[in-house]
């Protein structure tokens, strides 16, 4: 076979081949636990339009030769066709089905009521978060597990599940998902994306602060990720935004994730980011915590296509 051959073969047809199958469809993506690695979440995505992969954990990507290369540790082209050519003649046209997964709740007698407690105000607090904005946008859980009863801030996704946080503990009230922000009225054509809560009530108190009359909070939508891992489930939503303003954190996994948004809408990204550069996340930049470890990665992000600046109403700290 030679390399336009291999290349018009189905990167699921080929993968089916090795026994790796899909978790899920969405959009004209296929999702699969990384074939790199032991995981649980799939991070390991096939655009099936382009026939090309990326993988998050690895931050690479490409056509089935470089997936091979990966694969087998193998660099030389003659080799790689013949490896792939290999599996030829097990590689069949496949359909898959995603039947729905039930997932055990982890948190019992869950019950979320208005925020008060003061223990969690408190907490919310020493992060630098207003509290009028976290009492309108969190809820106060009560719940119960291996038998003893916690409390603790929920901040709802899309799902029914909750982010739950407390000075002592970081989880989710499954299931876990993306939360998406709509303002009422006509469309916005503007979203800013976060990957935390916190971070997102950063921004707000921000705002607030910077202009208690007039803060201008539902001039855009917002989509907060609650976990990088759940990137996919944002990519469809985002696709109905001309602008995405994206506050990621300054670390590996936010790096990865702004370009993987940027190889998927281009001209229409805009990296926050800088506001705070020199801070691991927009909390820290609102609590004045420097970060201490170094700014590589974040360059890293800026050596990424980045689209001229523009003037628009839906960026302001």
């Amino acid at each position: 076979m030679n390399i336009e051959e291999v290349k018009n073969i189905k990167l699921a047809d080929y993968l089916q081949s090795l026994g790796y199958h899909p978790v899920k469809k969405q959009g004209n993506s296929l999702w699969y636990n990384s074939p790199f690695r032991e995981e649980k979440e799939p991070s390991f995505k096939i655009n099936l339009d382009r026939n090309e992969w990326y993988d998050f954990g690895i931050g690479k990507g490409g056509n089935i030769i470089a997936l091979a290369a990966e694969l087998y540790h193998i660099y030389n082209v003659s080799d790689l066709l013949h490896r792939i050519e290999e599996k030829a003649p097990y590689i069949r046209p496949t359909a898959f089905s995603f039947p729905q997964q039930t997932i055990e709740p982890s948190f019992q007698n869950l019950e979320a009521v208005p925020l008060t407690h003061p223990a969690l105000l408190r907490y919310l607090q020493e992060r630098g978060i207003n509290m009028e904005l976290a009492k309108r946008e969190c809820k106060e859980l009560h719940f119960v597990s291996n038998g003893k009863p916690y409390f603790a801030v929920g901040f709802p996704n899309q799902s029914g599940g909750y982010e739950v946080r407390n000075p002592f503990f970081k989880g989710c009230a499954a299931p876990k998902d993306i939360t998406h922000i709509r303002q009422q009225g006509e469309p916005q054509s503007t979203c800013f994306l976060f990957e935390g809560f916190v971070d997102y009530l950063s921004f707000l108190t921000l705002r607030t602060k910077s202009n208690p009359q007039y803060p201008c909070l539902d001039w855009q939508d917002y989509i907060i990720l609650n976990s990088t891992s759940n990137l996919s489930k944002a990519m469809y939503p985002l696709a109905d935004y001309e602008h995405i303003h994206c506050f990621l954190d300054n670390d590996k996994a936010g790096v990865t994730a702004l370009q993987e948004i940027i190889k998927e809408y281009g001209m229409r990204v805009r990296d926050a980011s800088h506001h705070y550069s020199e801070y691991k996340d927009l909390n820290d930049f609102l609590c004045g915590k420097k970060c201490i470890q170094s700014t590589d990665l974040t360059q890293q992000a800026k050596q990424a296509p980045q689209p001229p600046k523009k003037k628009n109403r839906g960026f302001r700290m």
